[in-house]
């Protein structure tokens, strides 16, 4: 592991609360060795795999999905250019996927969601009698049934 850096350093470098590097470690996605004093020490690599979990949250990835890909880099070294092109690869078609989602959903704000509410003033005329509500529980037209015409 390259040069050893302390909890205290990568919390200031990161901008991560140690609380959530401590959370990260317990979830398998970063990586310290301990001293003889328990102390937490980190490889400077820590810093882009940090970086790359807050990014992948930001685009609204799942620890879960976060983990798994992480779990396929070296833990011992920083991963290469390579490696962040291969993961990025893997997530456009989800990404893609729910940024049609996002601007599907911001075309339908002010519309009828297909609640069942009977709240809005076009309820009456969009969901009259609950129609959706017949489909299941929820929103349906928000996700993706087709109201009728």
């Amino acid at each position: 592991m390259s040069f050893i850096i302390t909890i205290g350093q990568v919390v200031r470098r990161s901008g991560v609360p140690a609380s959530a590097l401590r959370f990260y470690e317990q979830r398998g996605l970063i990586h310290s060795i301990r001293t003889g004093t328990s102390q937490r020490r980190y490889g400077r690599g820590v810093l882009r795999r940090i970086a790359f979990i807050l990014f992948a949250q930001k685009l609204g990835l799942s620890l879960t999905a976060i983990a798994a890909e992480l779990a396929k880099l070296p833990t011992d070294a920083a991963p290469s250019k390579k490696d962040w092109m291969r993961i990025s690869r893997t997530w456009e078609t989800a990404l893609d996927a729910r940024i049609a989602e996002l601007q599907r959903l911001k075309r339908g704000l002010g519309e009828c969601i297909g609640c069942g509410c009977l709240s809005l003033e076009t309820c009456k005329l969009v969901n009259p009698a609950d129609r959706a509500g017949q489909n299941g529980a929820g929103a349906r037209y928000w996700i993706g049934d087709r109201r009728p015409r």
